[in-house]
């Protein structure tokens, strides 16, 4: 019995040793942030998931209470899934970039009631439940190039329009180009609008059919770079000699490179900065430090015209798009 009691008074006594060294005890509570975004299936995406990683490692190296888990998604059921799968981490913020803003509102709203800050970025909700909306500005994107493509063809010609995949982002765009092509530039005509929803092989393909359907095109519109690149191998193997002007999206530096070079067909681009993902996440982790509140409830990254005149500044040879 003697020695039982000793044991007991040892073990006691070692357990509160343990507890006052320190060792036993948590260190404070990390800040949690998840970012879902679109598996990088083309150029522009493979732009949002290399700025995503590369804020990721900043934000963490610079902020050792914060940690933040980048995951992405080649479909919408797989981002809804991701999505799950990092509320269960018990974030404070949740940064996303959707697919399918329909498809995954319902998670995104259930974010929300467990009180998780909530950033979208570009492709907006169907009910507006985020503490912000980070956003290129589409219709002035559209705007843009319908300006460059205008005066490119001096306010005359038939043209081909190749869109995106069928969601607001690609509305908007589509409807700010027609916008201006009818207030300023009736002398254009537009032959056929399809989509080619962001892809190079399908830009390949609807170019191919627009080049067997149409004897004489005078300007594209792509309004992606990575469907301009389809597109235009799709132009050099018909050896098309009609077309006159070529105008992407996105500012891919391929693009960029053959517009700052003067290429005879891609005489303009237009900016949709994918680095707008890095933007929406130190803008939530800001309102984390701020009792999960922003300035401003939408932020507006502009587009810009990228002509030969001004494209080494949109030119970033090391950057993945």
């Amino acid at each position: 019995m003697k020695k039982f009691c000793y044991l007991a008074v040892f073990v006691l006594a070692f357990a509160a040793a343990f507890l006052m060294s320190g060792c036993g005890e948590k260190g404070p509570e990390k800040l949690k942030v998840g970012v879902s975004i679109p598996a990088a299936t083309h150029g522009w995406a493979g732009g949002v998931v290399y700025h995503a990683e590369q804020c990721r490692a900043e934000l963490m190296k610079a902020n050792p209470d914060l940690e933040i888990f980048v995951t992405t998604g080649s479909t919408t059921a797989e981002q809804n899934d991701r999505v799950e799968n990092l509320l269960a981490r018990k974030l404070d913020a949740l940064v996303v970039l959707c697919q399918e803003p329909a498809q995954i509102a319902q998670v995104c709203k259930l974010a929300k009631q467990q009180g998780v800050y909530l950033a979208v970025v570009s492709n907006p909700l169907p009910e507006p439940v985020q503490g912000v909306f980070l956003n290129g500005d589409n219709r002035g994107f559209g705007r843009a190039a319908a300006e460059a493509m205008g005066k490119l063809l001096n306010g005359k010609g038939d043209i081909v329009i190749m869109e995106g995949i069928p969601c607001p982002i690609n509305s908007e765009r589509v409807g700010g180009f027609m916008e201006v092509l009818k207030a300023k530039y009736p002398g254009i005509r537009v032959l056929a609008s399809q989509s080619a929803n962001w892809n190079t092989e399908k830009g390949l393909a609807l170019m191919e059919n627009y080049l067997q359907k149409f004897s004489k095109i005078d300007g594209v519109w792509a309004g992606d770079d990575d469907v301009l690149t389809g597109a235009l191998k799709a132009v050099e193997e018909s050896g098309r000699k009609d077309i006159q002007v070529m105008v992407g999206g996105g500012g891919a530096k391929t693009m960029v490179k053959r517009v700052m070079d003067r290429d005879p067909l891609v005489k303009a681009t237009v900016t949709y900065p994918p680095a707008m993902i890095r933007t929406a996440m130190e803008t939530a982790v800001k309102a984390l430090r701020n009792n999960r509140q922003t300035p401003q409830k939408e932020i507006i990254v502009p587009s810009e015209i990228v002509l030969p005149e001004n494209a080494s500044k949109h030119y970033y040879p090391d950057s993945v798009y």
